[in-house]
């Protein structure tokens, strides 16, 4: 599957769209599609063949449109596979977000620790694989510049993470040093709240919403390609430009 925001352009969405029909992909793979296993493995090709296109096409200083302060929607949309009255609830004087992997300073980060870093403010669109989107004003800090500070190894191929919803993902370092790629501690102004992640959530504008993990507690640089929770449920792994 490969959806993209409106915001990119048409040509990129055309070529990265929809035209691998299922009789299109019996002709590409020669598999039966009566052949359950077969069709998976195929669509899994298929899908690693989209992650690779995407991932050539992915500028790391083209910027996801940004947008006035007055279109950012306060009352942003909960979206989490549970309901929001189950949406872990992180002591601030207990939290601590653990680093492993290859970085230098492996010291853990309090709240306060992580409220101390220097901050940017993006108003950026929200796009859901489901079919929605929605603008919102996020405060934070860049994640390059976090990895800088903790001596992460940016020659490594990926940063994944770990939340405390059982959640997980994965970026590649490009996209991770991306200047819009932001560790959001803020949402219109204000902490975030518990519903939408606590103490921080990745805010990864050029990437699907699925790719924006929530509550994390877990932070590691690496050279093998991190799981994710819904590429391993059938999405593709990248899923953005």
């Amino acid at each position: 599957m490969t959806l993209l925001p409106r915001d990119f352009t048409f040509d990129r969405r055309r070529l990265l769209g929809g035209s691998l029909t299922l009789g299109a992909l019996t002709l590409l793979t020669g598999c039966d599609v009566s052949d359950g296993d077969a069709v998976q493995a195929a669509l899994a090709r298929v899908s690693a063949w989209n992650d690779r296109v995407q991932a050539s096409l992915f500028g790391p200083d083209r910027l996801a449109p940004t947008f006035p302060d007055a279109l950012a929607v306060k009352d942003f949309r909960y979206n989490a596979w549970y309901g929001p009255q189950d949406a872990p609830r992180l002591d601030p004087a207990t939290y601590r977000l653990h680093l492993a992997g290859r970085i230098a300073d492996k010291r853990p980060w309090t709240v306060d620790a992580l409220a101390a870093l220097p901050q940017v403010t993006q108003v950026t669109r929200h796009v859901c694989v489901e079919g929605w989107s929605m603008i919102g004003q996020w405060s934070g800090t860049p994640l390059r510049t976090f990895l800088e500070r903790v001596g992460a190894d940016l020659t490594a191929r990926y940063v994944g993470f770990e939340c405390a919803d059982g959640y997980y993902e994965g970026l590649d370092m490009p996209t991770a040093l991306h200047p819009q790629t932001l560790m959001a501690f803020r949402l219109h102004g204000e902490t975030l709240p518990v519903r939408h992640g606590f103490p921080f959530k990745l805010r990864v504008p050029t990437k699907l919403g699925f790719k924006n993990p929530k509550f994390v507690t877990t932070v590691y640089v690496t050279d093998k390609q991190p799981r994710g929770y819904w590429p391993d449920r059938g999405y593709n792994w990248f899923s953005g430009l």
